[in-house]
């Protein structure tokens, strides 16, 4: 499950079969998520992409690392490990948090790396610079951080009912929800390459114009979708998750539509 060369380290995880000739897509989690969460994606892409997933510390096998409450310092540790990987194009996906994230660590593979970035995927999340009056979901207390994550319908609800395991998953949670609602975009060169924003049309954390403001971040194609659903759309929506990546990156862009 290492990263080519040994190069992403405990960061990035391969999670479907080797494809040494095939564009790689590394896939960033969503606010208290792992690597893991994009193995069905992975399944879905082979062989036509290799996918990796980044492994954010202080959860399953890094669990005894100190977790880290700051976007920007999680795309520099990802920019580092990806800062080698030229040899083939890249594309980058990220949901929710990991959209930011991703974003993140883009902007600084285009500015200081030579990395052949294909493209950004961004999923479940705003436009950078919307700040909403409700970011405060790390600030509440323990009952009220399980019922954001009720209500969001991305967590087996057996784990919500579970006090030890409660327990394990909540500081982490929390610590990702600090730090992307502590986020503030800084504005900077626009993207390069290609970016295509995805959302469930129900998703009470990102609406259809506030999305669409990911256009103005990119000097490449944009493209928008919405597919039916909230916050966890895409747990339903793999396949087509994939046939999204797979036209950025093998086809040209249709342009903005919706």
């Amino acid at each position: 499950m290492a990263a080519p060369g040994g190069v992403g380290g405990s960061w990035i995880r391969r999670l479907g079969p080797e494809a040494p000739r095939a564009p790689r897509l590394v896939a960033f989690p969503h606010a208290g998520g792992s690597a893991n969460v994009y193995l069905p994606l992975a399944r879905t892409l082979a062989p036509q992409m290799e996918v990796h997933g980044v492994q954010y510390p202080g959860r399953q096998d890094r669990m005894g690392e100190a977790l880290v409450d700051d976007v920007g310092e999680l795309a520099k540790q990802v920019f580092h490990r990806l800062v080698g990987w030229t040899d083939r194009p890249l594309v980058l996906f990220g949901h929710s948090m990991g959209a930011v994230v991703a974003f993140e660590a883009a902007r600084r593979l285009e500015q200081f790396g030579s990395v052949p970035l294909a493209g950004l995927v961004v999923s479940g999340r705003r436009a950078p610079g919307v700040v909403r009056d409700d970011d405060d979901v790390h600030l509440r207390d323990d009952k009220g951080l399980v019922a954001e994550m009720r209500s969001l319908n991305g967590t087996d609800q057996a784990f919500l009912d579970d006090e030890e395991l409660l327990e394990m998953i909540l500081p982490v949670v929390r610590n990702d929800y600090k730090a992307v609602e502590t986020y503030r975009y800084q504005p900077g060169p626009r993207l390069r390459c290609a970016l295509t924003a995805l959302l469930g049309d129900a998703d009470p954390k990102a609406g259809i114009d506030e999305t669409m403001g990911w256009r103005d971040q990119v000097d490449g194609p944009f493209h928008f979708r919405s597919f039916p659903g909230g916050h966890f759309y895409l747990n339903d929506r793999m396949e087509d998750i994939g046939k999204e990546v797979t036209t950025l990156v093998t086809a040209g862009r249709p342009g903005e539509r919706r």
